[in-house]
């Protein structure tokens, strides 16, 4: 399960999609939730799942790896459709046996939920697959550069997200090897009671938080010997700029959500 977490990874490749300033994709990202959650029909879940399928195919990302980064997800995602199943009553009555009852409304509301989740998941990946660290790192700070005028710390604002992202995989693999060493000396972590099992991952939660304070601790030592002060007098090895191409993504993300809009007042 833990292998199958895909956020903060990075597939490095020169694609149009690779190339596109990162400030665009932040931006085209807010774009695409927003039609998102502007999408009331299968018509326009539709037109959303194209999009999000070209821009993979564009970007060349493995479908394998965008399916294993949902599987995290499974649990909540089953407990949302339920949710919506059980609790909405609208439309026709499908099943009422006692307390439980299934209407027409509430399947069709679990089925857009389900999509809106999964490719909301999708894209918010699709991001990081295709972005550096770093790159979005710039990216967050250029966007949010106004708001030092109100002295919002925004440089150090994305050197923690850049930090988080970059070792969200490293935690994960440490947590991997942990729970196979442990595996290794007759530790059971699958069977037993709730209160069991929690008490089985103290030997992993332990040498994880060790291992996570050791890595800050080499890592602030690491900025201090490099001069890192902050934001303040730093330059950037790569500077941002809109090309063509990121105007032309821009064409194409004003035109989907232009399209949902129209798709909504027609009600599809």
């Amino acid at each position: 399960m833990l292998k199958d977490i895909t956020l903060g990874q990075y597939f490095p490749g020169n694609t149009p999609i690779h190339r596109l300033d990162p400030r665009t994709k932040l931006l085209l990202l807010i774009v695409y939730i927003v039609a998102l959650f502007l999408a009331v029909w299968y018509v326009s879940y539709l037109v959303v799942a194209v999009f999000l399928v070209l821009v993979t195919v564009i970007g060349h990302i493995p479908f394998k790896a965008m399916t294993r980064g949902l599987k995290p997800m499974l649990i909540f995602i089953i407990f949302t459709a339920v949710l919506n199943i059980f609790y909405s009553r609208t439309g026709t009555p499908l099943l009422e046996w006692k307390f439980i009852h299934i209407y027409s409304g509430g399947l069709q509301t679990a089925l857009f939920m389900v999509v809106r989740i999964m490719l909301l998941i999708s894209g918010t990946f699709l991001l990081t697959y295709t972005t550096s660290p770093i790159a979005l790192t710039d990216a967050l700070e250029s966007l949010l550069s106004p708001l030092k005028k109100l002295k919002v710390p925004v440089h150090e604002l994305s050197m923690m997200m850049c930090i988080a992202l970059r070792f969200i995989p490293t935690l994960i693999e440490e947590t991997d090897k942990i729970i196979s060493a442990q595996k290794a000396r007759g530790a059971d972590f699958e069977t037993g009671s709730l209160i069991h099992r929690a008490k089985a991952l103290i030997p992993i939660l332990v040498p994880l938080f060790v291992s996570a304070f050791r890595r800050a601790d080499e890592l602030s030592v690491a900025m201090e010997c490099r001069c890192y002060h902050g934001g303040e007098g730093r330059t950037r090895m790569k500077v941002l700029r809109f090309g063509k191409l990121d105007f032309l993504a821009f064409f194409f993300g004003a035109l989907l959500l232009a399209l949902v809009i129209v798709l909504r007042v027609f009600g599809l």
